[in-house]
């Protein structure tokens, strides 16, 4: 009976160091950016960090196209009194 009991304890050691040699190669993979067709893809936690620049803007984007039509309606406008223009 002896022989027995050692093999099988001696797989119960090899199983368990399977199962945690694989866990730890499982821990070290995650939260990594990986590499996938020449595309970076984000950690798994990109949500969780710090915006590194955000560049300074104007709050309304489309200021130069309001300003162009604001400019627009002004100069219909001057236009309408004018008999001449028409």
């Amino acid at each position: 009976m002896a022989p027995t009991a050692r093999t099988h304890n001696e797989r119960h050691a090899t199983t368990a160091v399977a199962l945690l040699s694989f866990g730890l190669a499982a821990l070290s993979l995650t939260g990594c950016q990986v590499d996938v067709g020449g595309q970076t893809l984000p950690s798994a936690y990109y949500l969780q960090d710090d915006i590194q620049y955000f560049p300074a803007g104007p709050e309304f984007k489309l200021a130069k196209e309001a300003a162009a039509q604001k400019a627009y309606k002004k100069e219909l406008a001057e236009n309408d009194g004018c008999k001449t223009c028409r």
